[in-house]
Formats: C-alpha cells, structure tokens, sequence
C-alpha cells in the first residue's frame, strides 16, 4: 500500500497545477459552459485515479516482462530469431499504442480522410518495427548511438526535403505520439534487459536508454515515405466540430468506455501474447511469480482505461476551447503565458515520463536525480507550446526554421555529452510527447490555429508534438554537458 500512496502523491503534484490553470481561466479569461467545466473536472478525477493504478501496474506486471524477453534475447544464438521476434514485437506494440491511434484520429478528422486512420498507423507502425529492431541490434553489437541517430536523422532531413511542410509536420507528431503510456515502458525494460547481459557497467548503463529514440525516428521515416508515395502535395483541414456541451456527463463518458477498453485490451495484447509465449518456452517462471505479473498488468490495464477516459471525456474540448478563445483577445500576450505555463504542468502529468526518470534514478544509482530531470523536460515542454503557438501567430515561421537547427544541434551536442546522457535525451524526447500532450496540448494549439486568418489547420495546427520531442533532447544533452562539467571539476579538485 505504501508504493500505491506514493504513486498517488506523485500523480496528484503532476494533474493538480492543470485543473488548476483551467479554473483560473475559466474563471477570468476563458469561462467555459457548465456541462463542459463538469466533464473537465470529473476527467481530472479519473486522470488522477487512472494514472496512480496504471504506474503501480508497470512496475509489477510491464516491467518485468520488458526485463525478462530483454535477457533471452540478448543470450539467444540464432540470430535470425531475435530479428524476426522484434520486428514482429515491434510492428504490434507501436499498431495498438493509444496514442497514434489518438493522432491518426485527429490526422484523419482535420483532413477529412485524406491522409486515412488505418494508413498512418500501419505505415507509423512498420517504421517503429524496423528501426526499434535496429536500436535492438544496436545494443547487442555495442555500436555508439551518436552514430546511428546522425545517420536516422540525416536519411529523415534527405526526405524532408522531398515531402510537403504538412506530412512533416504530422510525421514528425507521429514520433512523438506513438511512444506513449504502452510501448515506453515495455521498451525501456527491453533496452535494460538485454543491456544487463553486458559485463561492464557503464556500458550497460548507456545501452539501457536510447532505444525510444531510435524506434521514434521510425515513426518519422514511415510518414515521409508514405506521403511520398500518396503523392499528396496538400492536405485540407478543418476542425472536427464537438459536441460534449449537448450532453450529459453520464453519455459523454459512457459513449467512449468501450471504445477506450476495447483499444487499451489491444494495446497490452500483445505482450501479454508475447509473454505467455516466452513463459512456455523460456522463462518457466513459478505460479506465485505469474500471478504478480497477471496481477500488475490487469492493473495496468485498468489504470490506462480509466486515464484515458478521463483525457479524451473531459480534456481535448476544453483544451480547443481556450485556445480559441484567447487567441479571441485583442492581445496574444495572454495565450503565450497560457501556452508556456500549459506546457510546463502537463508534462509532468504523462505517464511514460514518469517512468523514464524513474529508471534514469535507479540506472544511474541516483546520480542523475529524478526531480532535476523533470524540471528540465518541464521547461523544455514549456518552451515547445510557447514556440508552437508563435509560430501559428506569426505568418512567415515555418516548422523547418525549428526543426532544422533543433535536430542539427542535439545530433551535435549527442558528440560532445556522455554517452548515457545520449540515450536519455533521445528518449526523453518521445516520452514528452504523450497522453496529456496529443490530446489537451494539442487541442489547444488547433483551437489557437482554427481562429488565426493567416493560419493553416493542418501544417500550424500539427508541428507542436515534433517541437514538444525536439526540445527535451537538446534539454537533456544540456544537463549531460553540466554533469560532465561537475564531474570533470570534482576529479580536478581531488587531484589538487
């Protein structure tokens, strides 16, 4: 029970300062309609409830799986084998992650079929199969990750220069939506299984983060070439309308319970396929032992329905509507505190971040301090909503103007910081973008995007979840250069 209270602590510090931030407004700047106010509220309850049992279900039921097929596949012979299990593994955990199947929806709505729900999962999802096995393989032949994301990055700007601003915008989302609440945990227990089977530590330790990164490049890499061969030089958008204020909280929630259990089922079926597979063949674990994980994942099943019920019952309209009506105001001064602060306080509320820094403390042995590292993706993410809603006021910024020296500096920087801080920075750099931030955040920038004139729906209302994975890695490689330079003063002053 004492875990459970702490998780609790955790998640209400996190969800608190939004409910918050959307009472003051709704309050002063931006009143909202009774029906939509009551949904937004009973959502932050369930967000609460829901994210307490869903990180308490990862540490007893996802993780040690992650942890368990990590160690057979980094003592497996056939080579063969292990490539064919990821790729399968892969395709299957990026195909029903909750979060590109929210984007795709978005994607889908706003263009109004042009670029198909189906199509953007599949084509995401076989992009994230092939590069998380390639990040798999990475580990287990010790190749430097600075050298693989100079080259994902460099073949990603190669066919950015060939693809139109609206499916770099949306590709570039893509990589950070699809590694979400499911697939970065599994993931990150992955990477630090098979890099447990490495006889020296600091390599170990390096090996265990980096892998988001590279399987998130995949994502990018699978929309570019589909929009390639769809050929599609534009995209038109408009904004889906909504109608959560015609009815009562009882259908708006209730009309999404099944459709929300139904895909969160899908998003753990998978491993839970993989495990019994494993548990037959391999692992032999003892029935006490199975029933934890049984236990841990039917609690993180729960945990997810109940979260993502409360962010797509009570969130995403809310978060459209402030955005559309401060961006009303004579002054835009307001909606660019508002973005800032937006961005500073739901980051904290996205699970997969949590258990990143969760794992960079116990990696690490607590020389990386948690609570430093989410203070540092904190001001990363407020900057990235701040960024994202200046670009959409202002006519001439491009998406490219950020990405462009953004991705070019933290493919440098990758050159100059430790190793391990390398991994975590990539990594950081998909977990930021979540839950919270592909529905509230990005309504938000939409609703900001649907009232400016100069404004198009689609390549300004998309972008901000590629700026949101961007920032987080230049962020965390900063952080690594301050920790190299501590360590390296520290020695220097022993030795005097």
């Amino acid at each position: 029970m004492d875990a459970l209270k702490d998780k609790l602590k955790e998640v209400l510090a996190s969800v608190l300062p939004i409910t918050v931030i959307v009472l003051v407004l709704h309050f002063t700047l931006c009143p909202l309609e009774s029906a939509m106010l009551y949904a937004f509220l009973v959502g932050s309850a369930l967000v609460i409830i829901g994210l307490t049992v869903f990180l308490f279900g990862i540490d007893q039921g996802l993780e040690p799986i992650g942890h368990g097929i990590g160690n057979t596949l980094g003592h497996a012979k056939s080579f063969s084998v292990t490539i064919t299990i990821c790729l399968v593994l892969g395709f299957f955990i990026s195909y029903a992650e909750p979060d590109l199947h929210i984007l795709a929806g978005q994607v889908d709505g706003v263009t109004s079929g042009q670029f198909n729900h189906t199509l953007m999962v599949v084509a995401v999802s076989i992009g994230i199969s092939i590069m998380m096995t390639l990040g798999l393989l990475r580990i287990l032949k010790g190749i430097r990750l600075k050298y693989v994301f100079t080259i994902a990055y460099g073949l990603i700007l190669i066919l950015s220069l060939f693809s139109s601003f609206d499916f770099i915008a949306i590709a570039f989302d893509a990589s950070g939506a699809t590694t979400g609440a499911i697939t970065v945990p599994f993931m990150l227990a992955l990477a630090a299984g098979i890099s447990a089977m490495k006889s020296e530590k600091r390599a170990s330790e390096a090996d265990s983060f980096g892998l988001v990164g590279i399987s998130s490049t995949g994502a990018i890499l699978g929309v570019l070439i589909a929009g390639l061969i769809l050929g599609v030089d534009k995209l038109e958008g408009t904004l889906p309308e909504h109608s959560i204020t015609e009815t009562g909280l009882i259908e708006t929630y209730g009309s999404k319970l099944l459709t929300i259990a139904w895909e969160s089922l899908l998003s753990l079926l998978p491993i839970i396929i993989v495990y019994v597979l494993f548990q037959i063949f391999s692992f032999k674990q003892k029935k006490n032992r199975v029933f934890d994980i049984s236990r841990g994942l039917f609690l993180t099943l729960l945990g997810l329905v109940v979260f993502l019920l409360g962010v797509n019952g009570g969130f995403m309209e809310v978060g459209t509507q402030i955005g559309i009506q401060l961006t009303s105001m004579s002054s835009k001064f307001p909606v660019l505190i508002v973005a800032l602060l937006l961005g500073l306080t739901t980051v904290l509320a996205e699970p997969a971040v949590h258990v990143l820094t969760n794992q960079v403390e116990d990696v690490t042995g607590g020389s990386v301090n948690r609570i430093l590292v989410l203070v540092f993706l904190s001001v990363a993410v407020g900057l990235s909503i701040f960024m994202s809603v200046l670009r959409t006021l202002l006519p001439n910024v491009d998406l490219w103007m950020y990405l462009l020296p953004g991705f070019g500096i933290a493919v440098i920087l990758a050159y100059l910081v430790p190793e391990l801080f390398v991994g975590i920075a990539f990594d950081a750099g998909g977990v930021a973008s979540g839950p919270m931030t592909a529905t509230f955040s990005l309504a938000f920038v939409q609703g900001v995007a649907a009232q400016v004139p100069s404004a198009d729906l689609v390549s300004d209302g998309f972008g901000m979840i590629a700026i949101v994975a961007m920032m987080p890695i230049i962020a965390i490689e900063l952080l690594g250069a301050l920790y190299n330079y501590k360590t390296r003063k520290a020695l220097k002053s022993k030795k005097e």
